[in-house]
């Protein structure tokens, strides 16, 4: 793998006919809409347009990743498109079967925040999706990658990846609602989170750090709207990297308040930095650390190693950008 500098900011885009059939991987466990519900429009709406497609449905996560494989298998026999249809798990475990392919990917998202999606000015409302998919063009998007495994929006690790298991526990019994997000992140902070010692290595320099959580963000809407302005890095084949230093509840309180403000970057407590290539080691003999990527949460081995992928996942975005909902 060549290292982030070498990386070209632009690489020849692929062009569509608008006859490719589409693969979809379809997780009928995504989203807040009626798993079924959600089906019938899909295949409506293709079926009006006359357009080919064949729909491969995850029945249980744990086959996610077989089935975007063979998904990927037959794109490629039939120079068709991939499209994942869920949430940030989805989304983000269907990319990283098509980004070594360089193959065409389409979204049909339904995470709670679409960051990924509304980035590029894709609805989570499914007909308007799926009229996106008809009518796109292709933009090569950056991806970041943790240990060589890719990423969309952010990886994270400390209380970060706590935040969302505990959310996701309070969206099994409230229901998938923003709100819900912010309750349970209220109750999680409540708690006096622990600290990590982290030696950070990126461009030659070691930085020791004591916080709660480090987030490697890798979306510019997700940067700008918590206020973090080292956002303009992503564009120069760089991630951001954001830490809270030690503070205690209150505290916390009051920077999720910043950030749903969008002046977290004002905060004194937080750090934040851009980098093409960082090195983090966990002080403490901690072998593995719980991270999240997308939302999705597993172990990894330390040290941890976040850069940018020297490949582009060639996205597939509405053709009319004039009329972009990043809101």
């Amino acid at each position: 793998m060549p290292p982030p500098s070498t990386v070209p900011h632009a690489e020849p885009v692929a062009t569509l006919s608008g006859d490719e059939p589409f693969f979809i991987v379809f997780n009928g466990g995504s989203g807040s809409e009626d798993a079924a519900q959600t089906r019938r429009t899909i295949e409506g709406k293709l079926t009006d347009a006359g357009r080919a497609y064949t729909l491969f449905t995850v029945d249980q996560p744990k086959h996610l990743p077989r089935i975007a494989e063979m998904a990927v298998e037959r794109a490629r026999r039939e120079n068709g498109v991939v499209v994942a249809a869920g949430g940030d798990g989805t989304l983000n475990a269907v990319a990283a079967a098509v980004l070594p392919t360089g193959l065409p990917f389409g979204i049909l998202p339904s995470g709670t925040f679409n960051y990924f999606g509304r980035t590029y000015g894709i609805s989570r409302e499914t007909e308007e999706a799926v009229a996106s998919l008809l009518d796109a063009r292709i933009e090569p998007v950056q991806v970041g990658l943790l240990d060589g495994r890719p990423f969309l929006v952010n990886a994270s690790l400390g209380l970060y990846p706590q935040l969302l298991e505990d959310r996701e526990v309070y969206k099994q019994m409230l229901g998938r609602r923003r709100w819900v997000a912010v309750l349970s992140a209220l109750i999680t902070l409540a708690r006096t989170p622990a600290q990590l010692t982290l030696d950070l290595l990126s461009h030659g320099e070691h930085r020791l750090l004591r916080t709660p959580t480090l987030v490697v963000g890798n979306n510019s809407l997700q940067l700008e709207q918590v206020g973090i302005p080292e956002v303009a890095h992503l564009e120069d084949n760089r991630l951001v990297a954001m830490a809270v230093k030690p503070v205690g509840t209150l505290a916390l309180y009051g920077l999720l308040l910043m950030g749903a403000m969008g002046r977290l970057g004002d905060a004194a407590r937080v750090v934040s930095f851009g980098f093409e290539t960082l090195t983090v080691r966990v002080r403490g003999n901690r072998r593995r650390i719980k991270v999240a990527m997308d939302g999705e949460i597993s172990w990894a081995r330390t040290p941890l190693e976040f850069s940018v992928s020297p490949i582009r996942l060639q996205l597939l975005i509405p053709r009319d950008t004039s009329r972009l909902d990043r809101s």
